[in-house]
């Protein structure tokens, strides 16, 4: 029996086995599907995405995208100790103002979360006005500053647009290199900044290799998890919450496999309905990036990261190319006039990262897309099976909506014509990829054929529809979701970040402080 079970150890569910804990009379029990975060590539940062489609990814897919020309679009989520904090591009961009005041809910403004931001941080710059010093979680600048991401930041200016070295200061406009979560050149996930330094606690035990199947609910509250770890089946009590941290695909499904959703499809599949609530799952939303890939023979991208030389300066100081985030520049920017915030954000990457970062590198290249901040179009999430181990249906509709399709075309444009600029000669030798004209059909079939996922799924478990202002699940007492999954809207920026804070502030609201 504990006080407080949390399923999911990652961007927020880290945090909270480490706020709550710190209370010595309360018991905390945080589970997590995948093992402990002991391989190396994790904490290698340019060596992210070897860990795609492995043991440490829940390796998901959506289903046909309609807009995509039927594709099924690539979905890596973090199944190991700090969730997808364990296998991101660890960008740190909290997003925009305008984000948190539009979800129009007391407690969620900008104002009253952008002390919970700074409360985790830990900056290398110092605490200011709009960051934090002192907290658990490194935010570092990036230690490899590759001279490609320098040229695109370079373009960007040339081609009229701001610079910017701080995205999470006072405005977010402009280009420049982003700040990332690391420590001394290494990975600073939510597993290593809040987690590993409390796992000596008494009363906060960890469980890795334990799937969740579903809430046990009685008489109208929860009242703790039943899963599987390894081959054997476990109950783990809570006298007084469950709160599900585990992500925008897997929280929703863990609600509906639990008797709490959409009744009409629960009943389809013989599962008893605890809680009618059909938002569940629905208001999906992600960042799609339209890929622009270079190619060029200047020998300084991120194929050198596994160069002797460069290994051993990683090793000894924590920068080059192997301490590279990958995408370590890019930018906001409003595709256009009389808009209120940026409503496409750029990456540059110092490598040929195709095919949702699956395919391997064969070339030196520069990767420099923009990803689209305000989709209108919004997808789900289901149940493709009462089986907990079955996969979630997810379609997130991808560029449905008609205003997405002309962003995306208008980003592209924007991303052409950066590229063109003096300062990124010597990086754009040949697009590896290219649309066949500059129309808008040829742009459009480009966008439809190359799309994919930036991998920032939120918005499932929405407050308002699924979880009140205090995360509590409409309709069951003693539950609460506490990850991306609440945000209303997806953002202008990185979701873990947010997540992180919404870390922090459940805290505070389970506390009661």
């Amino acid at each position: 029996m504990y006080d407080y079970v949390i399923v999911g150890a990652g961007s927020a569910g880290c945090v909270l086995a480490a706020r709550l804990s710190e209370d010595p009379d309360v018991k905390v029990c945080l589970l997590e599907a995948g093992p402990a975060d002991n391989a190396e590539n994790i904490h290698v940062p340019s060596a992210f995405a070897t860990l795609f489609r492995t043991r440490y990814d829940w390796d998901y897919d959506s289903h046909d995208e309609p807009a995509l020309n039927g594709r099924r679009v690539f979905l890596p989520r973090g199944r190991v100790l700090g969730g997808t904090s364990s296998l991101n591009a660890m960008i740190y961009a909290r997003g925009n103002r305008l984000d948190f005041d539009e979800w129009e809910t007391p407690g969620w403004t900008y104002d009253e979360i952008l002390p919970y931001f700074k409360r985790s941080e830990d900056n290398e710059r110092g605490a200011d006005e709009f960051h934090g010093a002192g907290g658990p979680l490194t935010v570092s600048n990036g230690r490899s500053n590759n001279p490609s991401a320098q040229a695109f930041v370079d373009a960007a200016v040339e081609a009229g647009l701001p610079a910017n070295d701080d995205f999470n200061g006072k405005n977010q406009d402009g280009f420049g290199f982003f700040q990332v979560t690391t420590r001394d050149g290494r990975r600073c996930s939510t597993a290593v900044a809040f987690l590993h330094p409390v796992l000596g606690r008494p009363n906060l035990t960890v469980e890795t290799n334990f799937q969740a199947h579903r809430v046990l609910i009685e008489n109208g509250r929860a009242v703790g998890v039943a899963g599987q770890r390894l081959d054997e089946e476990l109950t783990i009590r809570a006298d007084r919450e469950v709160i599900l941290s585990a992500g925008a695909y897997n929280s929703p499904q863990l609600l509906m496999l639990s008797g709490v959703g959409p009744a009409a499809q629960l009943g389809m599949l013989g599962i008893p309905v605890v809680a009618d609530l059909p938002e569940v799952g629905q208001n999906l939303q992600d960042h799609a990036l339209v890929p622009l890939t270079f190619t060029h023979s200047q020998p300084v991208s991120l194929l050198t990261a596994m160069e002797p030389q460069n290994i051993r300066r990683f090793v000894e100081e924590g920068t080059g190319p192997t301490a590279s985030n990958g995408p370590e520049a890019g930018g906001f920017a409003r595709t256009r006039s009389g808009i209120p915030a940026p409503d496409v954000e750029f990456f540059a990457a110092p490598i040929m990262f195709v095919d949702s970062g699956l395919a391997f590198p064969t070339a030196h290249a520069i990767s420099c897309g923009p990803a689209l901040l305000t989709p209108e179009s919004r997808g789900s999430v289901t149940l493709a099976s009462a089986d907990p181990t079955a996969k979630p249906r997810i379609v997130h509709n991808y560029l449905l909506e008609e205003a997405d399709m002309v962003t995306a075309v208008e980003a592209l444009r924007m991303g052409l014509h950066i590229a063109r600029q003096p300062a990124m000669r010597p990086y754009t030798e040949e697009l590896f990829r290219a649309p066949e004209s500059e129309s808008d059909q040829d742009l459009r079939a480009y966008v439809r054929r190359w799309t994919h996922s930036i991998f920032h799924a939120s918005g499932s478990c929405a407050i308002g529809t699924v979880v009140d202002a205090s995360l509590r699940v409409h309709g069951v007492d003693g539950l609460r979701v506490a990850d991306a999954s609440v945000m209303p809207k997806v953002g202008r920026g990185q979701p873990n970040a947010a997540a992180i804070a919404i870390g922090e502030k459940a805290a505070d609201l389970i506390k009661h402080i």
